[in-house]
């Protein structure tokens, strides 16, 4: 098969993925996550079942489609460091700019979109599992980083601490647009708890896991 028709198939795949998400959301939005099939959601986007369990195996990662970002985002902001820089410094830098950008993975959803999250067991627990699975992966990545033995909990210690603050900040996003304030007023307050947050941690890890000036 040429490199064309390997490039033809995989946009198709990405919008036939990217036609499934759009319509399942546009029904969750309006009817709830919970209310919705899966056999509802193949009609409004014209596939079999079949199709949307072989893109999305779990009903909620139809909802919750930026799970790759949201459990990737940390890990790639570390991974990615610069000279000097520790994990911590890399996560609030990270994160500040998303807060700025009103970035959706972390939390800049909308109320519609917060308040189908928050009024659905199933997403709520999806969402925690996301957290669990950043928390796992960051800690592999800081334990790999650091050289550490494989009996070393400063790697998990730490990834309990920076992941549990981007949890918290999530929330506060969320809880801030179910208040109703806008972008621009939840950036403004987000940016100080992100301050405020990682600050708390600098005792403990202000120069855990820095990036060699060299």
């Amino acid at each position: 098969m040429s490199d064309r028709n390997l490039g033809l198939r995989a946009l198709k795949k990405l919008q036939t993925r990217e036609n499934i998400s759009n319509k399942a959301t546009g029904l969750f939005l309006e009817r709830g996550f919970d209310n919705v099939t899966i056999a509802e959601v193949a009609a409004a986007a014209q596939v079999s079942k079949m199709t949307v369990t072989n893109y999305f195996p779990r009903k909620e990662d139809l909802a919750l489609d930026l799970r790759d970002a949201f459990v990737g985002g940390p890990v790639e902001a570390v991974r990615e460091r610069g000279p000097g820089e520790s994990a911590l410094a890399a996560l609030r830098r990270a994160h500040l700019a998303a807060v700025r950008a009103h970035d959706p993975v972390i939390g800049f959803s909308g109320p519609v979109f917060a308040r189908m999250i928050t009024d659905s067991p199933a997403l709520v627990a999806r969402l925690r599992e996301f957290h669990d699975e950043r928390e796992k992966a960051l800690a592999g990545l800081l334990a790999e980083e650091t050289g550490a033995d494989a009996d070393d909990i400063r790697p998990k210690a730490a990834a309990v601490q920076l992941i549990g603050v981007l949890r918290l900040l999530f929330e506060e996003i969320l809880a801030l647009t179910l208040d109703g304030r806008d972008n621009d007023e939840i950036a403004r307050i987000a940016e100080g708890h992100a301050e405020t947050a990682f600050g708390a941690l600098e005792p403990s890890l202000a120069g855990y896991a820095a990036r060699s000036a060299a």
